[in-house]
């Protein structure tokens, strides 16, 4: 009997000594322990399902863990407490990158969440055992912090959670392997003093890029570059602005389509700091660079420019790429979700994608997801 059925509540399950080798079997796995990860596994153990939950972090936080060391409390958005948990206190001056895999830290540890890692996931696939069943278990795959492959999982759902850090995006451009200065992306970034006395160019369109912008301008010569023109728009970021940006992009999801970036959904709006860094001129946008070269770059208008670095600040791909033997791309290029599930697969539950992608959105997916993991464990899944 299931624990659904039964009413046993097991909790999460550990990997048994001498079994390092055997396949497990599991009602659920979780990859990653993010926000939305650990969301969904207090909810799991809440309502009676056992479950496995893997990261790839060497310890607590996420993505948080590689924050910039400028990223304090006070200029961090929309930090919101875990499930069962109080709200995050920490002093505004305090660095994020310490703040929030502390905070993380104390939630697995209040509530017993034997997070297995570092675990990377390396594939997802069906159950070749029952592959003829409409739908099968699936086989999780795995390697430790050596590389060495683990135990496959056998599963009847799986919930990603994997976010979007471990996918930087760098577009292609002529010339960039020539480059004789430094070329980083967002995760590389550590503080503005890196880059004292330097000239840099900062791609994109983004808060992030405009956060480095302006830090840089504190020690060295930052140049900011986007592909088209940036509008600023006036007032404040409101709960309404906010609703209709999480619509639009839950439009985008179910209807299969790629999900667009924050700023694409929400759009940049004047702060006093922004005004300010405009009227110091720092926000003097150029048109994107055509060609790399070794030392700079050539401009839209054939000139060139000399730089030290380049940082690109263009964003994130989810990170997906263990789920590539189920096929779950449709023909618009995305992935269409029914709430959390994937529209074509119930067994697959994507928690930071589309409009989860936010501290807000992630627990109320972990919620969710869980709800309706046990409608359809109950029903029309094959038992692992």
């Amino acid at each position: 009997m299931s624990p659904v059925a039964s009413g046993n509540i097991p909790g999460p399950e550990r990997v048994p000594p001498g079994m390092e080798t055997s396949v497990r079997t599991t009602d659920a796995v979780v990859v990653g322990a993010g926000q939305a990860g650990l969301s969904a596994a207090y909810h799991l153990r809440r309502r009676g399902l056992r479950f496995v939950i893997l990261d790839a972090e060497e310890g607590p936080g996420g993505a948080w863990r590689h924050r910039w060391d400028s990223r304090t409390m006070s200029t961090v958005n929309g930090i919101r407490e875990l499930p069962g948990m109080p709200e995050v206190t920490a002093e505004a001056a305090e660095p994020a990158n310490r703040a929030v895999p502390a905070y993380f830290a104390d939630f697995e540890s209040r509530f017993e969440v034997p997070v297995e890692r570092p675990v990377r996931v390396t594939l997802v696939e069906d159950d070749p055992v029952a592959a003829e069943s409409p739908h099968p278990p699936l086989l999780v795959h795995s390697v430790g912090p050596d590389g060495a492959r683990r135990a496959p999982i056998r599963t009847r759902a799986l919930l990603s959670a994997t976010g979007t850090w471990t996918r930087p995006f760098v577009p292609a451009l002529a010339g960039a392997a020539s480059f004789r200065g430094r070329q980083l992306h967002t995760v590389d970034y550590v503080r503005a003093e890196d880059f004292a006395g330097q000239r840099v160019a900062v791609v994109g369109g983004g808060i992030s890029a405009l956060g480095f912008l302006q830090e840089i301008a504190g020690v060295g010569r930052a140049l900011w570059y986007t592909r088209r023109e940036v509008e600023f728009q006036e007032g404040p970021f409101t709960e309404e602005v906010g609703r209709a940006a999480v619509a639009g992009v839950a439009g985008r999801v179910r209807q299969g389509r790629p999900v667009g970036s924050v700023v694409s959904n929400t759009g940049l709006r004047w702060t006093p700091e922004l005004r300010e860094a405009a009227r110091e001129g720092l926000l003097a946008r150029r048109p994107m660079f055509t060609r790399i070269t070794p030392s700079g770059v050539v401009e839209a208008d054939g000139t060139t420019t000399e730089l030290d670095a380049i940082l690109w600040a263009t964003g994130f791909r989810h990170e997906l790429r263990h789920l590539r033997p189920l096929g779950l791309r449709g023909p618009l290029g995305g992935i269409a979700l029914d709430g959390t599930a994937v529209a074509g697969d119930p067994r697959i539950h994507l928690l930071g994608y589309g409009p989860s992608a936010s501290t807000i959105g992630a627990n109320r997916a972990g919620r969710a997801a869980v709800s309706s993991l046990l409608r359809t464990l109950q029903g029309s899944l094959a038992p692992a």
